[in-house]
């Protein structure tokens, strides 16, 4: 018999309907948080569905690149998928066609490096975005102060073992009190907050994860920063992490595989003569969910 933890991680929380991509959309307001979920289908349909939006047109070369270094075919669909979406998205906010949106990475927190947060480009930022994504889905979190999602499928038993000794001490304990079947899903909720918080103080995991609490009691989590649980679906956890205190409830939109804007291409001919390509842009980097 189930336990009410062990429950709670075992019923599925239903996906809206897929929606498509409005023409334009207005930057959020305030602490307000656009959510935007991509389902991958099976391996080898994204590409075929893809290929027909101008994809080596959309993408960046780092994009390109970081694609065909993927050696799985179903790993190499959801990038592609996942970053024609966020280009696609961060058009019709900025009101421009997806391949000439220019990211760019902010400063690194630590170090200085030009390798922290990916960001518009632009002084100050007309907006903030994050983009994770783990096996079949990708999540897209937009917003107008910096912002972090991460989307994590549940792991394994001896995944959860394996990497519970790189968390916080407090963290630790609140999983040793929960009974085996629940420890799981606790774990990828956990990790899917910490990540989140992670990737919104542009740090990302090169911040030893035991730095910081993102356990179950709120009292105790970063000040300045409120981390809100995501419903589960498909067997995964969510997160999003937002700069300043707690917004409203942010709903999750999900987007159709085949994603249709006048944003994804220029409105002009590509081919016409005298017209020349936008210069590629800068990567937007690795934002693949995933446990130490």
């Amino acid at each position: 018999m189930r336990t009410r933890a062990e429950e709670r991680w075992a019923v599925p929380v239903p996906v809206p309907d897929a929606v498509p991509v409005p023409e334009t959309l207005p930057v959020p307001d305030g602490r307000r948080v656009d959510l935007w979920l991509l389902r991958c289908p099976e391996p080898g349909t994204p590409p075929g569905l893809l290929a027909d939006q101008g994809v080596p047109d959309v993408l960046d070369a780092g994009e390109r690149k970081r694609a065909a270094s993927l050696r799985r075919p179903a790993d190499r669909a959801l990038y592609v998928a996942s970053h024609l979406a966020l280009r696609t998205l961060l058009g019709a906010y900025l009101r421009v066609p997806a391949r000439e949106v220019v990211l760019v990475r902010e400063p690194c927190p630590g170090c200085g490096g030009p390798h922290g947060r990916p960001a518009v480009a632009g002084t100050p930022a007309p907006l903030h975005f994050s983009l994770s994504h783990s096996h079949g889905l990708a999540l897209i979190g937009v917003a107008a102060v910096p912002v972090g999602v991460d989307v994590q499928r549940v792991p394994g038993p001896g995944t959860v073992d394996a990497c519970a000794p790189s968390l916080h001490p407090a963290e630790r304990a609140e999983l040793d009190r929960l009974p085996p079947g629940a420890r799981p899903g606790a774990f990828a909720q956990l990790w899917a907050r910490k990540e989140a918080y992670l990737k919104g103080i542009g740090t990302g995991l090169s911040r030893p994860a035991s730095a910081d609490y993102l356990g179950a009691d709120t009292r105790y989590r970063p000040h300045g920063w409120a981390v809100t649980d995501l419903p589960r679906a498909h067997g995964h956890t969510a997160a999003v992490a937002v700069l300043g205190t707690a917004p409203p409830a942010p709903a999750v939109r999900r987007l159709p595989v085949r994603l249709t804007s006048p944003h994804l291409t220029s409105p002009t001919d590509d081919h016409a003569p005298g017209r020349q390509r936008p210069r590629a842009h800068r990567p937007v980097g690795k934002a693949t969910g995933g446990y130490p």
